[in-house]
């Protein structure tokens, strides 16, 4: 799963919407090995030395119960959440990934990537997603007082969000234009051995088979779709989380 956005200042209801993703991965957390976090799960996350944002204490709360029950959290960073450093890791047990994972499961090859900076051609972003991740610039950031830093950070994403119309991301563009895609569809002329390729980032659901052995996943999100993936060693099928429906 990916992009809830948790505590974007665009959004109506975030209480509530942190609460339906707390009931989701507590109906889950007997049954599920690993939990996967493609990206993306807050809005804004910057951890300073000392401070870290406030608020999130539901869902920090239930992965950090699904980490001391033995269930692996993997939590991959995206474009908004660029800056998890180390407490999520010490204070939460999550598995930090900060670059695309290739990884067997079950007897399948996934490769699980958050999707940011995957074949997007825009050099605006390209410069913008560099200056993210320069260590100099995360330091230079680091010094200003979190009062004003979480301020600017939850009002650029707010700002990038209402932008486009509606605040929606784009629907699908199909095959031929959807940069995920298009990247894969790259990947695996030198990488024939994946079976599966899972993305978040562009908030749309698609479930598409590009070769005879390879597919390639969008997960949709957790602010309209509440979309998740499972496999279970022998099915790999997309589901939504309905409120009162049984799980898995």
């Amino acid at each position: 799963m990916s992009d809830a956005h948790l505590g974007s200042w665009a959004l109506e209801h975030k209480r509530m919407q942190e609460r339906r993703l707390v009931r989701f991965l507590d109906s889950i957390k007997t049954k599920a090995a690993a939990v996967y976090l493609l990206g993306d799960m807050f809005d804004f996350w910057f951890e300073y030395k000392y401070v870290v944002p406030k608020g999130y204490t539901r869902f920090l709360g239930k992965i950090s119960e699904l980490t001391d029950m033995g269930v692996e959290v993997h939590y991959f960073t995206g474009n908004h959440d660029i800056w998890a450093f180390d407490y999520l890791e010490r204070e939460c047990g999550v598995i930090i990934h900060r670059q695309p994972l290739t990884t067997e499961l079950y007897g399948r090859i996934f490769y699980l990537a958050h999707g940011d900076g995957l074949g997007d051609p825009d050099p605006k972003f390209k410069v913008i997603r560099a200056m993210f991740h320069n260590r100099i610039c995360q330091r230079l950031f680091a010094a200003v007082h979190p009062r004003w830093g979480v301020w600017f950070g939850h009002t650029w994403a707010k700002h990038s969000r209402m932008k486009r119309p509606g605040g929606e991301e784009p629907p699908y563009m199909g095959e031929d234009r959807e940069h995920l895609i298009l990247y894969t569809k790259k990947y695996i002329q030198y990488h024939s051995n994946v079976d599966c390729f899972i993305y978040g980032h562009r908030h749309i659901e698609v479930d598409l088979q590009l070769t005879r052995k390879a597919r390639v996943i969008i997960l949709g999100d957790w602010i309209s779709h509440f979309s998740y993936v499972v496999w279970d060693g022998e099915h790999l099928f997309m589901s939504q989380y309905i409120e009162g429906e049984s799980q898995l």
